[in-house]
């Protein structure tokens, strides 16, 4: 039956800022890039090394999505990580903000948060290798 996640597509209210953030910042790489002028809609394929993508979408005005406190829905996209303190230094250097620190009483791994440009919540889980 289900073998993996292929893809999560994410629809973000400026392409360009967004592009930059998940290519330049993050480092994810572009598989493809489209635009669909009937739409007036870009599509951005990025790889996350090569087990998932995600698919950066643009639609003229699209809605706000309600994400905090806690909105029913996909509450958070989690990227694995090595080195949690190495990224999170990264990120601040962008002038993103990271949330404090965490450890889940479950798994005891440490994991935070931050936001994409349009506020998406995305999470940094620390997976020690």
């Amino acid at each position: 039956m289900l073998q993996g996640i292929h893809h999560v597509a994410i629809i973000c209210s400026d392409y360009q800022r967004s592009r930059a953030f998940y290519v330049e910042l993050l480092g994810l790489k572009v598989v493809a890039e489209n635009y669909r002028a009937e739409r007036d809609s870009w599509k951005l394929d990025l790889a996350l090394n090569n087990d998932c993508q995600i698919e950066l979408f643009s639609f003229p005005q699209p809605p706000p999505r309600p994400s905090q406190p806690e909105a029913q829905g996909l509450r958070h996209l989690a990227f694995r990580v090595d080195d949690l303190d190495a990224v999170i230094a990264h990120l601040q250097q962008a002038d993103i903000a990271v949330e404090p620190v965490r450890v889940d009483p479950f798994t005891d791994k440490r994991f935070t948060f931050f936001a994409d440009p349009d506020g998406l919540p995305l999470e940094l889980y620390e997976i020690q290798p």
